[in-house]
């Protein structure tokens, strides 16, 4: 299979060899005699038409004599190689010049008809058995007034033809040989840079299909095979890199649904097997109560992250205020803040001020950034919530004065299930996917989010939206 392509690269290149030397030996013989016949009869032709018309009426009216005519005909002998005959209007040979003088020739042509080449300005043939070959035979009128003198014919060996015809064809094949041989190099050239590339990158798609993606595409060119492999060299370090997220994803999934499962598990059988007295119960049933609040987190964030994951995501983008979003987002937390003694202050532009965004995102946003500022504020501290316009963008600020992140860690955050050593020690309930919502449904709007942080002083958060 793997060899497939190539082995028809080369029948594909040994029959177009044979094809071509086919098609020359036979239509190209058959097309070059053609095209011979005519171009040396059309000369022979002429040639006896000008000497019947301009020199050879003197011969018959004796203003030329026979040695003046016979040097005339032999000096044509020599240039066209041919047999030239003067005879008069019944086929009596007066007058020859040879190719081979010692040849013998009738005196008077047997059957002589001066019109048998019919519409033809050539015969070939022997010519009435007068040859022991084959001729090319031209016959001219010799005209004196209105009078036929006589007649001039020129017989030119058909084998004269074949060796021009023969010499072409060499000419021909030495040709379509040179041809063939470039054609070589640029299979070659495709064996090379085709299909050999072709070849890895085959290799490389059955490699990565069964699961080996540490096998690495080796072409470095750059044209569109160059572009595919290493596309596809990116193709599979991105799929090394969404398995290892994959596994460690199922790992933290799996150890945040593990520790309140097993709380919860624990003390239920605690109270089922009387271990846990009576007047206990309201106790543990309420770590029970708050366990399960995790998981209901847990999954609902789950749940909202695949919403983005599978592209499916469409937002409900409307006009509204964004101040009071903000402001019911914030009272929403007045139990928490009034435990902490932490006070939340907004800080506005204007009275109102109109976003185009997904209401309902925003808000779930907005609560993020919140809960996350509250739950890592020190007790009597102030939160910020601040609104600012510029270049018809809106950006709201989220600032504590908590712990900070450290320098490390702020490249980090974004990632799911990530949480600081500090949120781990502050934050039980916490799912960890928080701030990857949040950058998921920002990015959602085409817009951005920055943060920042200086471990020991605070946190600002800081996202745009478009202007209404």
């Amino acid at each position: 299979m793997r060899s497939t392509l190539y082995l028809k690269f080369v029948l594909i290149y040994i029959a177009f060899g044979f094809l071509s030397i086919f098609t020359v030996a036979t239509l190209g013989s058959t097309l070059l005699t053609s095209h011979l016949e005519k171009q040396i009869g059309g000369e022979l032709y002429k040639e006896a038409n000008l000497m019947g018309k301009n020199y050879l009426p003197g011969f018959f009216t004796n203003t030329i004599s026979v040695t003046d005519t016979q040097i005339q005909l032999d000096g044509m002998n020599t240039y066209l190689n041919a047999d030239i005959w003067i005879t008069n209007p019944t086929g009596e040979i007066l007058l020859s010049s040879q190719i081979n003088p010692s040849s013998p020739i009738s005196a008077k042509i047997e059957n002589f008809n001066p019109a048998e080449a019919g519409g033809d300005q050539y015969l070939i043939g022997n010519y009435h058995h007068s040859f022991q070959e084959e001729m090319i035979t031209v016959i001219a009128p010799i005209t004196q007034g209105f009078s036929t003198k006589g007649y001039i014919l020129i017989h030119k060996p058909y084998s004269d033809l074949a060796k021009t015809k023969n010499s072409m064809l060499n000419i021909g094949y030495i040709t379509l040989l040179v041809i063939y041989i470039l054609s070589f190099s640029i299979l070659l050239g495709l064996h090379f840079f085709i299909y050999c590339p072709l070849r890895k990158i085959t290799e490389a798609a059955k490699q990565y299909a069964s699961g080996n993606l540490e096998h690495e595409i080796h072409i470095n060119t750059n044209d569109e095979i160059g572009y595919l492999s290493a596309s596809l060299n990116y193709m599979s370090n991105q799929l090394k890199d969404m398995n290892s997220y994959q596994k460690k994803f199922i790992a933290n999934v799996s150890h945040d649904f593990r520790s309140p499962l097993t709380s919860i598990r624990g003390y239920v059988n605690a109270i089922a097997d009387g271990t846990i007295p009576i007047e206990m119960y309201d106790k543990y049933l309420n770590i029970i109560l708050f366990e399960t609040e995790r998981l209901t987190d847990l999954t609902q964030d789950l749940l909202t992250l695949n919403e983005f994951d599978t592209k499916e995501l469409l937002l409900d983008k409307s006009s509204f205020d964004i101040h009071e979003i903000i402001r019911t987002t914030a009272v929403s937390f007045e139990g928490r803040c009034t435990t902490k003694k932490i006070s939340i202050e907004l800080l506005f532009a204007s009275k109102t001020l109109l976003v185009y965004a997904d209401k309902r995102k925003i808000q779930q946003v907005l609560y993020n950034l919140l809960d996350n500022a509250i739950k890592f504020s020190n007790s009597e501290s102030n939160i910020y919530v601040e609104t600012t316009e510029h270049g018809g963008k809106v950006f709201v600020s989220v600032k504590d004065t908590g712990t900070g992140i450290p320098k490390k860690c702020i490249s980090q955050i974004w990632e799911r299930f990530y949480k600081t050593d500090l949120s781990r020690g502050k934050d039980k309930k916490g799912t960890g996917l928080g701030l990857a919502i949040v950058k998921e449904i920002v990015n959602a709007h085409g817009e951005s989010i920055n943060v920042i942080s200086t471990e020991g002083v605070g946190t600002e958060f800081i996202f745009s939206l478009s202007k209404k």
